[in-house]
């Protein structure tokens, strides 16, 4: 099976991080390349992996099956060359998507081409715009065109629903769901593994891993955070999670997890007990390493201004990779992986 992504673009490296750590974490094998920035083909013998990539995406847009490759100026014989009939057996709908192109003819494209398809079907399959049976898409990159038929739409109705805010427990400075589970992907845990994410604050990264169909424990020194996060929890209907008041340098599990993802506070604050994010910080790495299965990683966040290096110096641990993502002009978060050494 071979198909086409369509990635988020509002980050560089992030999208197409995430995709890679999904397609791992499933066990699929594949071939990828990449066409543009957030634009990726994909082959793959992995049964519904349009299904299962699409439920775990965050910075994703679309997949589609690809039916066709062809040039710009070869795509109407392309069209025409299809047999549609084994493809579209009710209503359709075609959309043309450009990228980076400053033409503004996608309309007389989708027309025309729309065309083509619908007299090679007849009269009894019908053009629908809104909510058709089949949705191909056309998908325009440069001189290349790709095209597919649409099998998942990634969606972003829940990540716009459970914004920090809209949950019954708020508390400001709060990571977006979005992000939250891309970093649970970036972790590579799949259904029914153990994740911990041991400075929980409002549940944020916990309920996204919940989503992703994990076993799920939250701790948090501060107690106002372990309610909040637990009220979270349950408006969200999450299963099997464990939330409770705890140090993180001193959690001690009856079961070793397979990944923590977490978004540690830093300076010095109540939610720190007091003490310097550093100082804590390296504690705790060296604490949750007995907590962490030997082929288990640790996805965490941190403000630019804090060296992860200096922070795994004298630990078992080492950087997989590394993304920043610019907030705003004065502050960039830098998403890191960890992995033990070997």
């Amino acid at each position: 099976m071979e198909i086409f992504l369509i990635l988020s673009r509002e980050h560089e490296t992030l999208p197409l991080a995430e995709l890679k750590a999904i397609l791992e974490a499933e066990n699929m094998d594949y071939s990828l390349k990449e066409i543009d920035l957030g634009i990726v083909k994909l082959k793959t013998d992995f049964p519904d992996a349009t299904i299962r990539i699409g439920k775990r995406m965050a910075y994703g847009h679309e997949i589609c099956n690809l039916i066709a490759e062809t040039s710009l100026e070869k795509l109407d014989e392309k069209i025409s060359s299809i047999s549609w009939n084994d493809i579209i057996s009710e209503s359709f709908a075609l959309r043309v998507k450009k990228i980076d192109s400053s033409d503004n003819d996608s309309q007389i494209m989708e027309k025309s081409l729309g065309a083509i398809i619908k007299s090679q079907l007849g009269e009894e399959i019908k053009v629908k715009l809104e909510k058709p049976d089949t949705f191909i898409r056309v998908l325009v990159i440069g001189s290349k065109v790709l095209i597919g038929k649409r099998e998942t739409k990634i969606n972003k109705k829940h990540f716009f629903e459970l914004k920090p805010h809209k949950r019954p427990f708020f508390y400001p400075g709060s990571m977006s769901p979005k992000l939250a589970r891309c970093m649970v992907n970036l972790a590579r845990v799949k259904k029914g593994d153990l994740l911990l994410d041991p400075f929980c604050g409002t549940g944020g990264i916990l309920i996204e891993a919940g989503i992703v169909g994990t076993r799920i424990i939250g701790s948090d020194i501060d107690e106002k955070m372990v309610k909040g996060a637990f009220q979270n929890l349950e408006h969200c209907k999450a299963m099997d999670f464990n939330i409770f008041q705890a140090d993180a340098r001193k959690i001690d599990l009856k079961e070793k997890v397979n990944a923590v993802v977490t978004d540690p506070p830093y300076g010095i604050s109540a939610s720190t007990g007091g003490e310097t994010s550093s100082t804590l910080f390296k504690e705790f790495l060296q604490s949750i390493s007995k907590n962490l299965l030997e082929n288990g990683r640790i996805c965490l966040a941190n403000p630019h201004y804090v060296d992860v290096n200096d922070l795994i110096e004298g630990t078992k641990f080492k950087i997989s990779e590394q993304h920043g993502i610019r907030m705003h002009k004065s502050l960039t978060r830098v998403i890191s992986v960890l992995e033990k050494s070997k």
